[in-house]
């Protein structure tokens, strides 16, 4: 299990207890989630970094957009699975 899968693991047995004791397996359940966020990682930090580097672009400009670009991802994301989804207004 990744980090992600650890962190939400924690999170689920912190608040959401009723739920986390419902599941099956854990362990899988949240490797399987861990894996999921990651990937979504990944996928948001190369959007969010662009394709090309900007022209001129030094190896510390490029090692400073890459980290913002991936730590902005994994905030988003992470944020995203922590959440709970809104109740629907009646």
């Amino acid at each position: 299990m990744n980090h992600y899968g650890a962190q939400m693991m924690r999170h689920w047995k912190a608040e959401r207890g009723p739920e986390y004791r419902q599941l099956e397996e854990p362990e899988s359940f949240f490797a399987q989630l861990g894996q999921e966020i990651a990937e979504l990682v990944e996928e948001r930090a190369r959007s969010l970094a662009g394709a090309a580097p900007p022209e001129g672009e030094g190896y510390l400009g490029r090692l400073q957009r890459l980290n913002t670009a991936r730590l902005q991802a994994e905030g988003d994301v992470v944020r995203e699975y922590l959440l709970p989804d809104p109740e629907p207004s009646s």
